[in-house]
């Protein structure tokens, strides 16, 4: 069983109380919208990390990570992008590989509206973290804990972090 913390939108800002809930964790997924190459420094050396980058994220960010990322975490096929949109509101591009190239978890940042939500068309699971820093429209920032056993996504907690 991997443990997997998941964040989005840091916007150049990292609570410190993310470490705390993510010591359980086995990894850390930041799904873009750094803000710095600080934060992610951070979150790699306290955890195994992978991220995206974000439309925010300057050249320090995009020459480290890429804008999308699809790997295999024990028997689920995972696929993370800052703007990926959620059921059935994809991105045009997005969509065409989900339908071409299916996966069983689609990650995504950008709109800081927390989701979960299974698309029962493409039998796959979407999440989007909402937002973890302060900038922006949500008013609650938030992050998901969650764990990947063989073929099955289980345990999420949505955190909140405050205001």
């Amino acid at each position: 069983m991997t443990k997997i913390g998941l964040i989005s939108d840091t916007h150049h800002y990292l609570d410190e109380q993310i470490f705390e809930h993510f010591r359980s964790c086995d990894e850390i997924w930041h799904a873009g919208d750094f803000g710095t190459g600080e934060i992610a420094d951070k979150l790699k050396s306290f955890k195994p990390f992978k991220g995206v980058y974000g439309n925010i994220d300057g050249f320090d960010i995009r020459s480290a990570y890429p804008e999308k990322l699809r790997w295999k975490c024990e028997d689920i096929e995972v696929m993370m992008i800052h703007i990926g949109g959620y059921p059935p509101k994809y991105n045009p591009v997005v969509k065409k590989e989900l339908i071409a190239n299916p996966v069983q978890l689609f990650i995504s940042g950008h709109s800081h509206i927390l989701k979960v939500m299974y698309d029962a068309q493409l039998k796959c699971l979407h999440m989007n973290p909402g937002a973890a820093g302060k900038q922006g429209c949500h008013k609650i920032r938030t992050i998901i804990r969650f764990a990947i056993d063989a073929k099955e996504i289980k345990d999420c907690e949505v955190i909140e972090l405050g205001k």
